[in-house]
């Protein structure tokens, strides 16, 4: 199936409801994806490949983006930087290549969440309303966020206390890309631990002790790190 398709109900849907543009060369995703986002009060328009979903945007306002990484012709990380250039509209990337590299790549392109192939779609929808609820805080993607006097920059990874250059672990510099891509949001152990090459949530709580030693002025009493009780850990930005 090509093309576009566009979803509809008899009992139309709140007049605020966010417009969400599907763009997967998989018609069983698309069909998943947009029934099940549907069901969720999304309006949703789906797009098997890149042409597609441009001449969509030419005609439609969407809220948010769902994109594939890899599709035939022009792939996801090349139109998430086009569509950077031309709106803020916020991007969540579905990818099999769930690498920290892999996820790096797809935050310097701008996209603002990153999912792995296969996941559960009610975890997905809840991240879709955290990247929104985000864009109403913050318009357009940040190069840098800041805790106090420190500040990271997301593409370089380089981490500053002032003018002072903080050295970090390759490691560290993941979970901060991570966390920045994520602001607010609680990410468990396991998940953080699955981008782990130990994939020990141990491990994950040690390296998160010693970046809270990086960034926070009282590692102890940490403000913008918080562990979250039985789910896992929470970062606060300026």
């Amino acid at each position: 199936m090509t093309g576009s398709l566009t979803y509809q109900r008899r009992e139309p849907l709140p007049d605020n409801a966010p417009h969400v543009l599907v763009v997967d060369d998989d018609q069983r995703i698309r069909d998943l994806l947009g029934r099940y986002l549907f069901e969720n009060g999304f309006r949703v328009t789906t797009a098997s490949d890149s042409a597609t979903a441009r001449a969509s945007m030419r005609g439609l306002s969407f809220d948010l983006v769902i994109l594939d990484r890899m599709m035939p012709g022009e792939g996801g990380l090349e139109l998430a930087r086009a569509l950077k250039t031309i709106s803020p509209v916020p991007i969540c990337m579905l990818t099999a290549k769930a690498e920290p590299e892999d996820r790096v790549e797809g935050l310097e392109a701008g996209v603002d969440d990153y999912v792995a192939k296969p996941f559960e779609p009610r975890e997905l929808v809840l991240r879709l309303q955290n990247i929104m609820r985000r864009g109403q805080i913050t318009a357009g993607p940040r190069e840098e966020i800041r805790m106090g006097d420190f500040t990271f920059h997301i593409a370089r990874g380089e981490l500053k206390n002032g003018d002072e250059n903080i050295k970090l672990t390759e490691r560290e510099r993941d979970l901060l890309r991570l966390f920045a891509s994520r602001p607010g949001t609680p990410i468990a152990r396991h998940e953080l631990a699955s981008d782990d090459a130990t994939g020990s949530e141990r491990a994950i709580d040690v390296q998160i002790n010693r970046l809270r030693r990086k960034i926070e002025t009282d590692p102890g009493n940490p403000v913008y790190l918080q562990t979250v009780r039985g789910k896992g850990y929470i970062f606060y930005i300026d």
